[in-house]
């Protein structure tokens, strides 16, 4: 009730205010903590990394690391924060945040606004113990070398992460999806692994690729030694929307990108041919929505938009309905269920992605 009675005022608040006041929230110790939900049915290995429960919280939420440790005890499995980059950088002007609330939607055009990779590895370093953390790897907008971008702002966070994510996939920097074409995702991807950070390297990549990019892209991921695959960052698609907001430019998150991102990853799941775990994100807002995130071939999945709208109490939710929903089913675990929709997911990507 006291939740949703604040997710009401906030509302009335510009979005990027709206959002602060939510961090604050977090730090004053207004948002309920109990910790992760688990069972023996919830708990994965992804990675190597031991999660309690497989829902995540996206990155772009706690860009800063300003919030880790409640956010770590509100009932994520994991949490990644970020992007970072090398220098601090402002971002893209404002406004750069709408909500489309007829959409259960949001469009952002940040352009990784952070303060930079020392300040938030200073952060990471002083975090509790607990859910595995990780950061949301960026480059800076004008840096002359993106790729060394990437190598930097790793090789830093290394040693205060438990996985480090590369965000080639953001469409608010001018350029960066370049990077996802067979050779340069490769030239990236083997010049990450070189520097033997010695975390789990995961690639993020966008929804709006066409089926022969995604076999590429599926053909680097297995080739590299990369450790997982999210699937996906936002969509420059705007089918459907009927918010006053929706002709803005940038990355649409939520409701609408649930079926794009989904068929993305039924058909990246069949493409790796279950050899490397997926993530995925995209419109996740009930355990109903997890559940076909790992039927589709997810390991794990994330959300973000979401919250904008049901709050933190959410995560519990997804996670304890989640649990009733593979026992339902008798599936003994979350790994039991991943893939066994692959094939319809992937199939209905055929029908919604060009070919080339």
């Amino acid at each position: 009730m006291i939740e949703q009675l604040g997710l009401r005022l906030i509302h009335h608040l510009d979005p990027e205010a709206a959002h602060g006041m939510a961090i604050r929230a977090l730090n004053m110790g207004l948002v309920a903590r109990p910790g992760p939900v688990s069972s023996d049915r919830l708990k994965v290995t992804l990675a190597g990394l031991k999660l309690p429960n497989p829902i995540g919280l996206a990155a772009g939420f706690d860009k800063n690391a300003t919030a880790v440790a409640p956010l770590m005890r509100v009932g994520f499995g994991f949490v990644e924060v970020g992007a970072a980059t090398p220098k601090p950088q402002p971002g893209n002007p404002k406004p750069r945040l709408f909500r489309l609330d007829q959409d259960r939607a949001a469009i952002n055009r940040f352009g990784f606004n952070n303060d930079g990779m020392d300040a938030i590895a200073a952060r990471l370093a002083a975090r509790p113990k607990g859910v595995p953390v990780g950061i949301n790897l960026g480059a800076n907008k004008d840096s002359a070398d993106r790729m060394g971008d990437f190598e930097t702002v790793l090789r830093v966070m290394a040693g205060v992460v438990d996985f480090a994510t590369v965000n080639i996939s953001s469409p608010n920097t001018q350029g960066l999806r370049d990077l996802q074409a067979r050779d340069d995702l490769a030239r990236l991807l083997n010049r990450l692994k070189a520097a033997e950070a010695g975390v789990p390297l995961f690639l993020k990549i966008a929804p709006d690729l066409t089926q022969s990019q995604l076999k590429d892209v599926a053909e680097v991921a297995l080739t590299s030694g990369i450790d997982a695959v999210i699937c996906t960052n936002t969509t420059l698609d705007r089918v459907g929307l009927r918010g006053p907001h929706a002709g803005e430019t940038g990355g649409l998150s939520g409701k609408p990108l649930f079926e794009k991102s989904t068929a993305v990853l039924g058909l990246m799941a069949e493409l790796t041919s279950g050899k490397l775990p997926l993530i995925g994100v995209g419109g996740v807002a009930s355990a109903e929505d997890a559940y076909a995130k790992i039927r589709a071939g997810a390991s794990a999945a994330q959300l973000y938009t979401a919250l904008v709208f049901e709050g933190f109490s959410l995560v519990q939710k997804i996670a304890r309905g989640l649990d009733a929903l593979l026992a339902r089913d008798s599936v003994a675990n979350v790994s039991a269920a991943v893939g066994r929709d692959t094939a319809i997911w992937a199939d209905r990507a055929r029908t919604m992605l060009p070919l080339t």
